[in-house]
C-alpha cells in the first residue's frame, strides 16, 4: 500500500466502506464545520475551480465519468455532502442551508476562494441555499435535474401512475421509522429501482456501481442522513424562503435538464428567482444525467463558464 493510500486509510471516517480512486485525483478530508468531508481533488491547479455535488442514491462517484473532462481545463472537486458516501454522518440538521455551510467550509478548507459550482438531485437542493448565503463565493452554478424545497418542489405527491413514479418517495422518506425498518438489509434493492428506473436506459448502472451505491447507504448511518435531507425539507423551504425575501440570485445559473428527466426546463423554474438564468436540454438522458450523457454535461458545464468569463480561456 502507497504512502497517499495509509494516508486515505487513517483518515476516513467511513472505514468499513471501500474507496474507489479516479486517475489523477487524490482523496482529501477536511474539517466542515465541526464534521470531516470527503473531497476527491483533481485537474489543473492553477485553473478555475469546480465543485461538484451529487444526491441520492449517490456519492461522489456519480461524477467519475464528468471529472476526467472537465480536469483538462479545471481543477475539480468532487465533494460527499454530510452523510454521503465517505464523509462523516451527523445527527443534526440536514436542512439545505446547514449542509450549505458545511460544504462551504469544505471548499474553505481546500483553499478554494472562489468557484464554480455544479450540483444534480439533493446536490442541487445544497447547491441553491448555498447560492442564497455564500454567492460572493460563486462565479456561477448550475443545477442538474432537480426540484428545490420552498421553490419548484411541489407541496403534493401527484396521483397520476404516470407520473407519481418519479415523486412517491418524497412522502415514503418523510415517515419516522417506517423506511428505516423496511429498508434495512434491503438497500441495494431500493437503490436498485431508483437507478434502473429513473435512468432513460435501464443498462446505465452495472452491478458493481449499484453496490457501491447501496454498500454507501447502509454503511454506519447512510440510511438515516439519507433519509434526514428529505425529513427537513420544510426547514430548507423556510430558509430559502426568508433568503430569498433578503433578495433574488444574482450569481448566473444554468439549468441543465434532460430529455426525459423529472424537471423539463430547470432554466424556466429557477428563472423567477434568479436574476440570470439560462439552459440546456441535454437529449437521450434520464435523471442520472452525469451518468448518461457525461460528455454532454461536460460540454454544457464548460460552455457555460466560457460563456460567464466572456470567453476567457
Amino acid at each position: 500500500m502507497t504512502d497517499a493510500a495509509h494516508r486515505a486509510r487513517d483518515q476516513n471516517p467511513i472505514s468499513g466502506l471501500p474507496l474507489h480512486d479516479l486517475a489523477g485525483f487524490t482523496h482529501r478530508w477536511v474539517d466542515a464545520d465541526g464534521i470531516r468531508l470527503h473531497a476527491v481533488d483533481g485537474g489543473q491547479p492553477a485553473g478555475p475551480a469546480v465543485v461538484l455535488l451529487a444526491g441520492f442514491p449517490q456519492t461522489w462517484w456519480a461524477w467519475r465519468k464528468v471529472m476526467p473532462g472537465l480536469a483538462r481545463r479545471f481543477r475539480v472537486i468532487a465533494l460527499d455532502l454530510p452523510g454521503q458516501g465517505h464523509s462523516e454522518r451527523p445527527h443534526d440538521s440536514y436542512d439545505t442551508h446547514t449542509v450549505a455551510a458545511r460544504v462551504q467550509a469544505a471548499v474553505t478548507a481546500l483553499d478554494v476562494p472562489e468557484y464554480w459550482l455544479v450540483a444534480h438531485d439533493i446536490g442541487a437542493w445544497v447547491a441553491f441555499s448555498l447560492a442564497l448565503t455564500y454567492e460572493e463565493h460563486l462565479h456561477g452554478v448550475a443545477l442538474l435535474d432537480a426540484g428545490i424545497p420552498g421553490i419548484t418542489l411541489p407541496d403534493a405527491i401527484p396521483t397520476d401512475p404516470d407520473r407519481a413514479w418519479k415523486t412517491w418517495h418524497f412522502a415514503f422518506h418523510l415517515v419516522p421509522d417506517l423506511p428505516e425498518t423496511l429498508l434495512a438489509g434491503r438497500e441495494r434493492d431500493y437503490v436498485d429501482w431508483f437507478l434502473t428506473v429513473k435512468a432513460l436506459s435501464p443498462n446505465t448502472f452495472h452491478s458493481a456501481e449499484i453496490d457501491h451505491y447501496a454498500a454507501a447507504i447502509a454503511a454506519e448511518g447512510g440510511l438515516r442522513a439519507s433519509l434526514a435531507y428529505y425529513r427537513d425539507t420544510a426547514e430548507s423551504a423556510r430558509k430559502n424562503h426568508d433568503a430569498l425575501g433578503r433578495g433574488h440570485l444574482t450569481v448566473p445559473v444554468l439549468g441543465i435538464s434532460s430529455s426525459h428527466g423529472s424537471i423539463p426546463d430547470m432554466a424556466a423554474s429557477i428563472s423567477p428567482w434568479a436574476d440570470n438564468a439560462t439552459g440546456v436540454v441535454i437529449p437521450d438522458a434520464g435523471h442520472f444525467i452525469p451518468d448518461e450523457q457525461p460528455g454532454a454535461v461536460v460540454d454544457a458545464v464548460t460552455a457555460f463558464i466560457d460563456r460567464e468569463r466572456g470567453g476567457v480561456v
